[in-house]
């Protein structure tokens, strides 16, 4: 059962491609009663979540499971005084609790705050006093509880603490409490714009910002799942994203149950590319997404059969063309890039019957209506490179796009200015009709008059056998005005010298235009990265 046909239009060509996709739905909808409840009552016994982890612990929920449990956890919450437009931390890793929270908190109208288990106290603090939580449900792992109440004693606030599965001192079990808790709840009412979530931003260039997303964010995904990750009905999705952040929205929840497909859920802390086969291959997974670290990864240290797998996508930063040659020499399979923002849903992706390009953002989605303007505001015309903007649906307003900046109406103005969403990247448009990203604006270098995006640098750089991690900026030059500079993070094998510095600068710089040249290496031990694993170049900047 698919759901999603209930809430949308679309509308293909005459190859039977998606070419628009418009939205139709009621004012009081909410993902919890119309999607999840819909699905529970007519097909009780569907598969939403199957959850493992690396004991080889597992369970299999149902929807009549999820829309069960997240009722009962709903009760708890009421019961404490949570309630319509209360802001709720969820910092749960990837334990099965957060899917039953999630649902529970959009019952009960509560807007959700995921965070990751990584934040230190201080980053804890910033976000607490922010968002003035009410609330916060947690894992008791890596010291998670000691540090929320060492971040609420440091704020001066406090919350109503929950833990899941195992006890710990200061917070109610909830795990335990929903096992007494009622499973019936009435429907709530809640309207469509009210806030439904709040993600505080990685941070890569300040504070992190608080992006705030109403109740029809959910719907806005079913392209996501759909159309790039190309979930299908009673099929198995699985992407690696830890739910304190977008991505996890983006693959293990929202699309996903609208199209009917069930979620695969991994519950890890290490890394290790063969052990994500491993389950891909037991659990009959259909459709996988990962961010560009792990198929670096896998194509470094071998990729294992995949029969089964449909497909694969990837998102989050850019990721060198050899890697998709790479990847699907060995499996068969395109490996599909895509490319939004925590502010939005997908805006481009190499989607479901269109040619897949390697490297390239592929096309806009047909939900959204997006232009590459120049500073003048206007379009800029094929080859040339333009900020990707967002033209925003009639009453200017765009489902997906973020309603409000966390007390920040300044910064909020400031991305919709001019009557667009401008979202600060830089991109240009082949012939074919194909989009490239150029990179941040804030990262272009501008060297001998020439505009250079770092990204077409690094993608050569990464073709290197030396080369592990890199990131290119552009550093003070009297001749040039700025001069291109990599930082290299070697591979297992590889010593710093200056013979190999020479070496990747030729084997760079005979692939690139000479405007383009890398003038200067430095290697490094590691790079300096947010929390969600994107290297700051900001930092780099400072120290280049």
């Amino acid at each position: 059962m698919s759901v999603y046909k209930e809430f949308c239009r679309e509308v293909f060509d005459e190859e039977g491609r998606i070419k628009e996709l418009s939205l139709d739905y009621p004012d009081n909808f909410n993902f919890a009663y119309d999607v999840v409840d819909r699905i529970a009552d007519k097909e009780p016994e569907k598969r939403a979540l199957v959850w493992c982890n690396v004991e080889g612990e597992e369970h299999v929920f149902s929807f009549a499971d999820i829309k069960d449990y997240s009722n009962r956890m709903a009760n708890v919450f009421l019961q404490a005084g949570i309630g319509r437009g209360d802001h709720v931390m969820l910092i749960l890793k990837r334990h099965y609790e957060y899917w039953f929270a999630a649902v529970a908190l959009h019952r009960i109208g509560a807007i959700m705050i995921p965070a990751t288990h990584m934040l230190t106290v201080s980053d804890l603090v910033y976000r607490i006093k922010s968002s003035k939580a009410k609330a916060i449900v947690c894992t008791t792992q890596d010291e998670v509880p000691q540090k929320i109440k060492a971040a609420l004693e440091e704020s001066g606030r406090t919350a109503r603490l929950w833990c899941v599965q195992e006890d710990a001192e200061g917070f109610e079990n909830l795990t335990k409490a929903i096992r007494a808790a009622s499973d019936r709840l009435d429907r709530i009412e809640t309207h469509v714009t009210d806030p439904m979530m709040l993600y505080f931003t990685s941070g890569t260039t300040g504070y992190p910002k608080g992006v705030i997303h109403d109740f029809s964010y959910p719907l806005a995904h079913i392209v996501t799942a759909k159309y790039w990750q190309q979930a299908e009905d009673n099929g198995l999705h699985f992407t690696v994203a830890e739910t304190g952040w977008a991505k996890a929205s983006w693959g293990k929840i929202y699309g996903q149950w609208l199209v009917g497909s069930a979620v695969m859920v991994y519950d890890f802390d290490n890394f290790e590319p063969k052990q994500l086969i491993g389950i891909i291959n037991q659990y009959g997974v259909t459709s996988f997404c990962a961010p560009p670290t792990v198929f670096r990864y896998l194509v470094r240290k071998g990729i294992p059969p995949m029969p089964g797998l449909k497909h694969a996508s990837t998102a989050g930063e850019m990721l060198a063309p050899e890697v998709f040659r790479k990847f699907t020499e060995v499996t068969g399979l395109k490996l599909c890039n895509g490319y939004g923002q925590t502010e939005t849903t997908l805006l481009m992706a190499n989607f479901k019957g269109y040619e897949s390009i390697d490297g390239a953002l592929g096309m806009p989605s047909p939900f959204y209506n997006i232009e590459l303007r120049g500073k003048d505001g206007h379009p800029v015309a094929t080859g040339e490179i333009g900020e990707i903007v967002v033209i925003p649906e009639k009453d200017g307003k765009q489902t997906g796009v973020l309603t409000a900046y966390l007390d920040n109406e300044e910064q909020y103005s400031y991305v919709w200015r001019g009557g667009v969403y401008h979202t600060g990247d830089a991109a240009y448009r082949d012939e074919d009709g194909h989009y490239w990203f150029y990179g941040r604006f804030d990262d272009i270098i501008k060297t001998g008059g020439f505009r250079v995006g770092p990204y077409e640098v690094e993608n050569v750089l990464m073709e290197h056998p030396a080369v592990l991690e890199c990131s290119v900026i552009g550093v003070p030059d009297k001749l040039r005005g700025q001069a291109i500079k990599a930082f290299i993070v070697l591979g297992a094998g590889y010593t710093a010298s200056s013979q190999l510095e020479l070496e990747i600068k030729n084997f760079c710089n005979q692939k690139l235009a000479e405007y383009k040249w890398v003038r200067r290496i430095e290697f490094v031990s590691e790079m300096k990265k947010t929390m969600s694993n994107k290297i700051q170049k900001t930092v780099l900047r400072g120290q280049g």
